[in-house]
């Protein structure tokens, strides 16, 4: 194929792409909108054309045939339709691309590319002038901004370094009131420029994000072709009607969702629709049905896939956790039916005998739910017997930071993720009902099976509390805790399992004051039971101990580095107690080696975060610093340091010994 053939091809490729993504929108009103029909079949027309000049003859014969059931308008016209239209997209997406021009493939080769160009495709963004002009302006004023802050920097130097001359004057007074009124005046020029600078990165993060908004049509869409393919594959009828409207979703989000969402239509498929033969003597009709919609709610998006199958017996979900061993008798006659439902997001968990080609045995509904969270989002499962399931996944629409609660519980600070938070309040301890098993709370809409954050946390109870209504897959339940702080907005950085921290954590985040704080993880917090432990051991020896360096002198910590790894230990060296705290989100370690003096945050406050931190809080810590007045070694242990050393005269083997002990080596 020549070059400007080629190119040729991916023009029209593209182009046909979006004309029937416009035409697979406007099916469902042909039989009551003669516009919606006229449009399709002027759509179809410029395809069948644009075809023909190419030499496509197989797509423009499909086009003809398309066009002439529209213009009939004889019944059954959406289903043929529609499976014309599966066959267009296909031949559409298998159409060759420029870095394979030059070879031969096969058809499954073929698809995989069309799959990838279609990846491609939702990867360009197309920006109009006006918002590129409008970005580009608020990044001019940001920089003006910055030169001004700049100047206000030195001014504060300035006043710093008068303040210290006239604190040495013999009637310092009057130097000290001129510094003072001169701050106070600087203060008033800082937070208005703050304030500017506050406005214009909003906006400046507000037209980023809305360059990330995509419509969801095109994706539902995909997904409906998807299920009536396999649908045919397993020998099964299904029509999948698309509802979405104008609904928009960040384009991130949409490439984090795509996958999870192809599984759950899989599973409407295969587990939920049943057989023409079943569906007929159940009173069925023969064809089933799966419905796609998206809205918009607020600042968040709900994605329904729904199936009018054979739906789940809660029963054998039960029968199942029952003869896995996990979940006992007394514990599964306690359980409300949406809680039996949530078993179906616990790992590996399935109720199926065999495994099958499309959707295996069940496995992955965990990986979805867990994913979903990752992103802020939430997944609920409705299901009737013997009349379909609704899975419901509800996501933020655009990706910016993550909203947290901060909690206080005992002498520990955690967030909790905002977007699962219905309501908080001070708890009345007259509305708990205790019995042998369970907390309930009453509350105007119901009964609320009740966690306590204290007892999970291995934290003593408080007298007083704040009950936190939540909603983890679709199940409101109540947590209580001794207080929340407020709330902001972060971002997460996962926390490895290696870390040590409680299950019920999965991240960390860094507050607006510089503190790190733990996350709780809501779908882990869903899936354990109330008053189970739910720590797990913070230390496990794995090998060599494994040591975390912390020295802002890079000789330094190549010196101690050196020392450590002679002796047979694993070292990690970072330059800040910042990147500290970062990498410990990373990897596990089994001690911290620390300085106290380095720019921004020092060791002991590097001491005292971890002190404050789940997971962290009994790591061992030694301090070795320069500082070697009894005052400095005082301050360094009540920070809670395990240890104190000073730099001058530091005895290797002291220090070896000592990393050994705390370790949990000798």
């Amino acid at each position: 194929m020549a070059h400007d053939d080629a190119e040729l091809i991916l023009l029209f490729r593209d182009e046909a792409r979006e004309r029937l993504d416009r035409i697979a929108s406007l099916v469902g009103r042909l039989g009551e909108d003669r516009d919606a029909a006229v449009e399709v079949q002027r759509e179809l027309h410029a395809i069948k054309g644009a075809s023909r000049m190419l030499g496509l003859s197989h797509l423009s014969e499909l086009c003809h045939r398309a066009e002439e059931l529209v213009g009939d308008g004889s019944g059954g016209l959406g289903i043929e339709l529609t499976a014309l239209l599966d066959r267009l997209f296909t031949g559409v997406d298998s159409l060759e691309s420029p870095p394979e021009r030059t070879g031969t493939r096969s058809g499954s080769d073929a698809g995989r590319v069309g799959t990838s160009d279609r990846g491609s495709r939702r990867d360009t963004l197309r920006v109009r002038p006006e918002v590129v002009d409008g970005m580009a302006d608020r990044s001019a004023r940001l920089r003006v901004l910055s030169t001004a802050a700049a100047r206000l920097v030195d001014r504060t130097f300035r006043l710093a370094y008068l303040a210290e001359r006239g604190s040495r004057e013999r009637s310092p007074r009057e130097v000290l009131a001129t510094v003072a009124a001169s701050i106070r005046q600087l203060a008033v020029e800082l937070e208005a420029g703050q304030r500017r600078i506050h406005r214009l990165a909003e906006g400046l993060l507000d037209a980023m994000v809305r360059l990330q908004l995509q419509p969801l049509r095109p994706v539902l869409l995909s997904l409906a072709r998807h299920a009536r393919e396999l649908a045919r594959s397993l020998g099964r009828e299904v029509d999948v009607v698309v509802d979405a409207g104008e609904t928009q979703l960040d384009r991130r989000i949409i490439h984090a969702l795509e996958e999870l969402l192809l599984h759950v239509v899989q599973n409407a498929v295969d587990h939920g629709i049943e057989s023409t033969e079943e569906r007929v003597s159940g009173g069925k009709p023969e064809r089933g049905l799966i419905r796609l919609e998206a809205a918009a709610e607020g600042n968040r998006v709900r994605i329904v896939v729904a199936d009018d199958g054979r739906g789940i017996d809660p029963d054998h979900i039960l029968s199942t956790a029952m003869m896995r061993g996990e979940i006992g008798p007394e514990g599964a006659s306690d359980l409300s039916t949406d809680e039996t439902l949530r078993l179906l997001l616990r790992p590996g968990f399935s109720t199926r005998e065999e495994a099958s080609e499309t959707s295996g045995r069940g496995i992955g509904l965990d990986a979805v739910a867990a994913n979903v969270l990752a992103i802020g989002g939430d997944l609920g499962i409705e299901s009737d017997p013997g009349v379909g399931t609704t899975v419901s996944v509800h996501v933020p629409a655009t990706r910016r930071g993550e909203r947290v609660l901060v909690i206080q519980v005992g002498g520990s600070v955690v967030a909790f993720p905002a977007a699962t938070v219905r309501a908080y309040r001070v708890l009345d301890r007259n509305a708990l009902e205790t019995s042998t098993d369970r907390t309930v709370l009453e509350t105007p809409t119901g009964s609320l099976r009740v966690r306590f954050l204290n007892e999970l946390l291995g934290q003593p109870p408080s007298p007083s509390g704040t009950v936190i209504e939540v909603v983890i897959g679709g199940v409101a339940s109540a947590l209580i805790t001794d207080a929340v702080v407020g709330e902001e907005e972060v971002f997460l950085r996962p926390l490895p399992e290696r870390a040590g921290a409680p299950r019920v954590f999965d991240s960390v985040a860094l507050l607006s004051s510089g503190r790190p704080v733990a996350v709780l993880s809501p779908s882990r917090l869903g899936l354990l039971e109330a008053g189970r432990d739910a720590t797990v051991s913070a230390h496990v020896a794995r090998g060599p101990l494994r040591v975390l360096l912390v020295d802002d002198s890079m000789a330094t910590r190549e010196m101690i580095r050196r020392l450590l790894e002679d002796a047979g230990f694993v070292v990690v060296g970072v330059g800040s107690a910042e990147e500290a705290l970062d990498r410990l989100t990373e990897v596990a370690v089994d001690c911290v080696i620390t300085d106290i003096e380095m720019p921004g945050m020092d060791g002991l406050e590097l001491t005292r975060s971890l002190r404050g931190m789940p997971g962290f809080g009994e790591l061992p810590v030694i301090v070795i610093s320069t500082l070697d007045r009894p005052g400095d070694r005082r301050a360094g242990l009540e920070a809670g340091a395990d240890a104190y050393l000073y730099k001058k005269n530091l005895d290797t083997r002291e220090l070896l010994t000592l990393v050994r002990r705390v370790g949990g080596d000798a």
